[in-house]
């Protein structure tokens, strides 16, 4: 009988810890050596080489870009040994290359996994603005509503004075106006970077004391996090971003809409998700790689939407034997 194409039941999350380990094992030795190319490069051929022996029919829905712009997991690249299940898959091999490449943190390697036609393709167009909160927030945001009603409900969700809140956004030009609300409304803000799909997981994350994430980042990273809050309980909310009037045009006439409020259910639509994360540099959510000349630790975070289970996995690599068995060095 043939099974091609059946719903992905088995926890394939455990295989996607092995991708993102190998991604940050590469990654990890470029910190600070300010080559973000080198450092994409490797994570990238570590994701592809593990990718390939994961028992499923993937094809990449966010990925590195089209196959004649660069050397990368580019989408509409197939992934996988072939088998069943079909999904689509969603890639960012290093989410903050320029923090890895100057050696600063929450640096990550990630991928996600749902059925076939369940992810959200944002095309070329790269920007969104989001609004990510924790479970206990979950169902009171409005990324419609100005920002003190979302602070308001939050607050209130968490049984908090508003002064209480941590907020996390992108220290961007684009966003002062943002900044600015957030400050009349009297919250904390937390500036960062770059990396906002770890600043959207920390939401969800009871540890980092982070509760709402606003501002405007990647697309292809929207969806990345919608695949991990599925299981880890939070809630974002999106609307396509055009960064000029040309972009606004071109958007509509291949019929994207950019007034269109993009829910959980648009981004990712499926429960049976699964989502994994492992850290190349040190930071809030994970801690980074470690070298130790013959074996190297990492720390990953594995999750699946239909249980939704969520696993901290530290592990050990000796180094020896994966040189034994693989063909990249690490």
């Amino acid at each position: 009988m043939d099974v091609r194409g059946a719903t992905p039941t088995r926890n394939l999350a455990l295989e996607l810890a092995r991708v993102t380990e190998a991604a940050a094992m590469l990654a990890g030795r470029f910190m600070g050596r300010g080559d973000k190319e080198g450092a994409d490069q490797a994570a990238v051929n570590a994701m592809r080489l593990v990718l390939s022996t994961v028992d499923m029919n993937g094809i990449i829905v966010i990925g590195e870009g089209e196959k004649d712009q660069a050397p990368m997991l580019f989408n509409g690249e197939k992934v996988g040994n072939g088998s069943s299940p079909d999904v689509d898959v969603a890639v960012d091999p290093i989410d903050g290359t320029r923090p890895l490449a100057f050696g600063r943190s929450n640096s990550l390697a990630m991928v996600a996994l749902a059925p076939r036609g369940t992810m959200f393709d944002p095309g070329p167009f790269l920007y969104m603005n989001k609004l990510a909160v924790g479970p206990e927030s979950k169902g009171l945001i409005d990324i419609e509503k100005p920002i003190i009603e979302n602070l308001k409900a939050i607050a209130e969700a968490k049984e908090k004075h508003i002064e209480d809140l941590t907020t996390i956004i992108l220290d961007r030009p684009r966003h002062d106006g943002m900044v600015a609300e957030i400050r009349k409304a009297g919250a904390r803000i937390r500036q960062i970077p770059d990396g906002d799909v770890a600043a959207a997981l920390m939401t969800s994350w009871p540890e980092s004391g982070v509760d709402v994430l606003f501002g405007i980042g990647g697309t292809p990273e929207g969806v990345l996090t919608a695949c991990a809050l599925r299981a880890m309980g939070g809630e974002i909310q999106g609307k396509l971003y055009a960064r000029d009037e040309d972009e606004l045009r071109r958007g509509r006439e291949a019929g994207y809409d950019f007034d269109k409020v993009l829910t959980m259910n648009d981004l990712v639509s499926s429960e049976d998700v699964f989502f994994a994360t492992t850290g190349i540099t040190d930071g809030e959510l994970l801690q980074g790689v470690r070298y130790y000349g013959d074996h190297i630790t990492t720390d990953t975070l594995v999750v699946r939407g239909l249980t939704g289970t969520i696993r901290r996995i530290n592990a050990t690599h000796s180094t020896d034997k994966l040189d034994n068995l693989s063909s990249i060095h690490y």
